[in-house]
């Protein structure tokens, strides 16, 4: 999916929503702990040991209210009595939807690799004010979401959305988010790696999970996904 396909993607997702305490970056704990450990893969960002066992992977997407739900109830049991046994890995791809997500995925990978988890956890655990915010933007705000430079549309929805504020709170400079809002080689890296996955998965919906390599089917919320776990454990 190459610049010109973001852009129709942008397009078509400007409109959908109107319709419808960040974790520390940690280093590897000393003694085999893995709690800390964060590293970035080709299609996403792992926690935990890479020669882990049982892997999963969650697709997930940043405007899917479902994925805000697991962030707060499956994510932190997951990192805090899995991962940190070293038999455990935890990867989270993302699956673009919109021209939102797509603005909130760039602004999650902005920077150093080992800031992901923080930047995550900041722009899931405050979805419920942004999702807001989106559902009730001006049809002048949305305009500046579909027109002009990709990097100009995503500037104006981080800026409608206060996803500044989120990644200032984080310790960024504005500059550097704008840095990181104007990579359209990054978009385009991540809306390819997005589309590929979700054909080499068969995924419909977000999120869903996959465990050593298998697609959970039907599973979509920790309370269906905690047994599968401790069956795989």
């Amino acid at each position: 999916m190459k610049t010109a396909m973001i852009a129709a993607l942008a397009l078509a997702g400007a409109g959908t929503l109107a319709l419808s305490a960040s974790a520390q970056d940690r280093p590897m704990l000393p003694g085999g702990n893995w709690a800390g450990m964060l590293d970035e893969t080709d299609g996403g960002h792992r926690f935990g040991n890479p020669e882990a066992k049982t892997r999963l992977v969650e697709f997930m997407s940043y405007t899917c209210s479902h994925c805000a739900t697991f962030a707060r109830e499956g994510d932190g049991a997951i990192k805090l009595t899995l991962v940190p046994t070293g038999r455990f890995s935890y990867e989270i791809r993302h699956l673009i939807r919109d021209p939102i997500d797509l603005t909130a995925t760039l602004l999650t990978h902005c920077g150093d690799p080992k800031k992901f988890g923080g930047n995550h956890e900041a722009i899931m655990y405050r979805y419920d004010e942004w999702i807001e915010k989106a559902r009730k933007t001006t049809q002048a705000q949305r305009s500046r979401w579909q027109f002009g430079s990709l990097s100009a549309r995503f500037q104006a929805i981080a800026s409608d959305l206060d996803f500044y504020d989120i990644m200032e709170t984080r310790g960024y400079e504005r500059a550097e988010i704008d840095q990181c809002l104007t990579d359209e080689a990054k978009a385009s890296a991540l809306a390819d790696r997005s589309a590929a996955d979700a054909e080499r998965y068969g995924i419909t919906g977000t999120p869903s999970f996959v465990l050593d390599g298998e697609l959970l089917e039907g599973t979509h919320d920790w309370s269906a996904l905690e047994p599968q776990l401790a069956d795989a454990l």
